[in-house]
């Protein structure tokens, strides 16, 4: 390991998708638009980043995008940059790849905007930057994971096991698995170097990771909401008022 003290200035939260899971609310607006506890999904994340000191941030847009980007006008800070996906729906790894000419040449946070987190004794995005620099080299991508127990409206399988020293494995042919993605990670641009094609998912950049010892994760320090359906709203409302009684 050759860990160096960097910030991570730069992020890019995954908006275009098409929600159909989130019918009949997204017949009239996208998902990233929908309130939970009174603030979209979007501006969850949005406040999130800001209070982790993001300068830039990069959303992109597809179905209903316009919606998105007059939802953003407003914001003054961080800088917010859309990366325009109306005529094509790239998939995840094919979004991420247009936009790297507005994210640059150094590592940066992913987002979807279909999930955000509670958090309890520490910043996350914060612990990420923190391990991120201590693997220095040795890591390509760092993914943001959650137990079940911590994990509210998820009701899959588990994605990851995690090795001793951090490395990350997928479920495979096991039946469960104990981690699951909570859709943030950190990302080194160059690992789309040697992408040819236009549409394709992140998954393809995980596998590639992992074959090469470079897939790493850290455990969320608090609560997971995935909010993938209507019914995941209430889930998330109802655990947001639960923490704020506690606290």
């Amino acid at each position: 390991m050759t860990g160096t003290s960097s910030k991570i200035t730069t992020a890019m939260v995954l908006s275009a998708g098409l929600g159909t899971r989130m019918r009949p609310l997204t017949l009239t607006k996208p998902k990233p638009l929908i309130a939970v506890n009174g603030i979209s999904l979007l501006d969850h994340n949005l406040d999130q980043l800001e209070k982790s000191d993001i300068k830039k941030i990069i959303v992109n847009v597809h179905y209903l995008g316009e919606q998105i980007i007059d939802h953003i006008k407003p914001r003054k800070t961080p800088e917010i940059i859309i990366s325009d996906e109306r005529d094509e729906l790239l998939d995840s790894g094919g979004g991420i790849n247009a936009a790297l000419p507005q994210i640059g040449e150094t590592p940066f946070f992913i987002l979807n905007s279909d999930s955000f987190w509670i958090e309890h004794q520490q910043n996350n995005l914060h612990a990420m930057t923190d391990l991120w620099n201590v693997l220095g080299d040795d890591v390509d991508i760092l993914l943001l994971l959650s137990e079940k127990q911590d994990a509210i409206g998820f009701d899959g399988a588990g994605d990851f096991f995690q090795n001793s020293d951090g490395t990350l494995f997928r479920r495979g042919k096991h039946e469960t698995a104990p981690l699951i993605y909570a859709g943030c990670a950190i990302l080194r641009p160059q690992i789309f170097k040697n992408v040819t094609d236009k549409k394709f998912s992140l998954n393809e950049q995980f596998n590639a990771a992992i074959a090469s010892g470079k897939l790493y994760g850290i455990t969320l320090n608090g609560l997971w909401l995935h909010v993938g359906t209507p019914e995941g709203i209430s889930k998330a409302e109802k655990a947001i008022e639960l923490k704020q009684v506690a606290s």
